[in-house]
């Protein structure tokens, strides 16, 4: 999927699409290209949407209709997907226990390479970062959103003032007017990396906002914005993108962050809310 300038230009968009719109790209870019070479209603189907949402993806994208986008990515597609690849193997070549238990113990060293890159030194200044800024507000590329709201939704009972970043333009816009030196931004950025979030990140700097980078081994472009750099090892081998190392560095830096906040009194009085709500 590297290098193909229709799954680039998904990407590319993405941030800006309404909701039903998204989950037709998420849809695509998880399973990409096979997820585009079937019929128009099954791709809608499987994003939960109407064919008429999905049609107007790719109007908005420029394209004469669902036929011309399909025309375009067989001609550009590099790749196959690992999860297409791993459950459409051939009746005599099924998926054996051996393989399953490799991909495990992938897992698991993909696990421990992401503790081991989240240094005591490097959660400590992203704590700081995110117990004393004014603000934080976090983003992600089409999996790591996933991250990065999970991020928000956790700080924000933490402390106030965490916010996700919003997906309009417009929006975007509107926040990233307000900024400060005194804001931080929390970005997850992997390979292929989101066009959209380098717009905002660069835009936020030059406003002022430091940033925490959550990023692979390859690196975003993003790194020389960055405050504070969390690398992520290698993707483990498997079919499936390893989400798990994501959340496993946003768990340690929710936990650095909550031993600088000591926030019993406003979890309390959050869950006494909750219940009164």
């Amino acid at each position: 999927m590297e290098n193909d300038s229709v799954a680039d230009r998904l990407s590319a968009v993405y941030p800006e699409l309404p909701p039903g719109e998204r989950a037709i790209v998420r849809v695509l870019l998880d399973d990409y290209p096979f997820a585009a070479l079937g019929s128009l209603r099954a791709l809608a189907e499987r994003a939960g949407v109407s064919p008429p949402t999905a049609s107007r993806l790719f109007d908005r994208l420029g394209y004469r209709g669902f036929a011309d986008f399909q025309a375009a990515v067989r001609d550009g597609a590099r790749d196959r997907s690992r999860l297409l690849e791993f459950v459409s193997r051939a009746p005599d070549s099924p998926a054996t226990s051996p393989e399953l238990r490799q991909a495990a113990e992938d897992l698991r060293a993909g696990l421990d390479g992401t503790l081991a890159a989240a240094t005591d030194p490097l959660l400590d200044a992203a704590a700081a970062l995110l117990s004393e800024a004014r603000t934080v507000w976090a983003l992600g590329g089409p999996l790591s959103e996933l991250a990065a709201e999970y991020l928000i939704r956790q700080l924000a009972s933490l402390r106030p003032g965490a916010h996700r970043v919003p997906d309009s333009v417009q929006a975007r816009a509107r926040t990233v007017l307000d900024l400060k030196g005194a804001d931080a931004v929390v970005a997850y950025d992997f390979r292929r990396y989101s066009a959209g979030t380098a717009r905002f990140v660069k835009a936020a700097r030059a406003r002022g906002a430091r940033l925490v980078l959550v990023t692979d081994a390859w690196e975003s472009p993003l790194a020389a914005e960055a405050e504070v750099l969390i690398r992520l090892p290698r993707e483990a081998a498997g079919p499936i993108a390893p989400l798990a190392h994501e959340i496993a560095v946003t768990e340690l830096l929710l936990v650095a962050t909550a031993a600088r906040l000591a926030p019993a009194g406003r979890l309390a009085d959050l869950d006494a809310l909750t219940q009164t709500l």
